[in-house]
């Protein structure tokens, strides 16, 4: 039987990875795989790999015990910054050891334990893509913060006002877009320049929509 470890990671102390434990322990027993441990950790992505206390374990287990592959349910539990996530990668392939990255169904290395160059190539464009489109949201954001000031626009509330849900749906479409993707809160606060408070109102708002809408659909 294939040996598999299991990496699982969440932005904010928050949320929680059971989830993905959960979703990867299913997928492993679907493919009677056993599990030999699993990592998990409360940590922003976009951090270091050698500042990342579990993931750093997870590759030093990797290279002394004899483990088939590594599984994540996506590749952004693996790190949110390009060459990061490749350092890491390139680690795991000196080991003999395949990533498998769930939601798209890629591995790392083929059978017979060779780099597979068409995943390597689809990982760093997904892990490029996903950077660009974080900074493409931030300028957008930026952009039009700058634009509304130079239209004499002012930055603050008024006294007694709050923004409508629509005012915050127009204002904060980036960041409904995101929270609908799962994207953690303190992430889309980094990528978009928005306040985690504010990203909080969206995320309570969204809720609202669903439950909105799942009493309609039992009426």
């Amino acid at each position: 039987m294939e040996k598999v470890v299991l990496y699982c990671r969440v932005s904010t102390q928050v949320q929680d990875y059971e989830r993905q434990v959960s979703d990867l322990t299913q997928f492993a027993k679907k493919h009677q795989w056993e599990i030999a441990e699993t990592f998990t950790e409360k940590i922003s992505g976009a951090q270091k790999n050698d500042e990342r206390k579990e993931l750093t374990s997870l590759l030093s287990y990797a290279r002394v015990h004899y483990i088939n592959r590594v599984l994540v349910t996506e590749l952004s539990r693996l790190g949110r910054d390009t060459l990061q996530v490749l350092a890491a990668i390139d680690m795991l392939n000196k080991a003999k050891v395949s990533l498998y990255i769930m939601n798209y169904n890629i591995e790392t290395l083929t059978p017979d334990g060779k780099v597979n160059p068409m995943s390597q190539f689809m990982i760093t464009l997904l892990a490029e893509v996903a950077r660009m489109e974080r900074r493409t949201i931030k300028e957008r954001m930026a952009s039009g913060y700058n634009n509304f000031r130079a239209n004499g626009g002012k930055v603050g509330r008024k006294t007694g006002y709050r923004k409508s849900d629509e005012d915050f749906r127009t204002q904060y479409k980036d960041v409904f877009r995101l929270l609908g993707k799962g994207v953690s809160l303190r992430d889309i606060s980094k990528a978009t320049g928005v306040s985690v408070n504010t990203v909080k109102r969206c995320k309570s708002l969204l809720q609202s929509y669903k439950n909105r809408f799942k009493n309609k659909g039992k009426s």
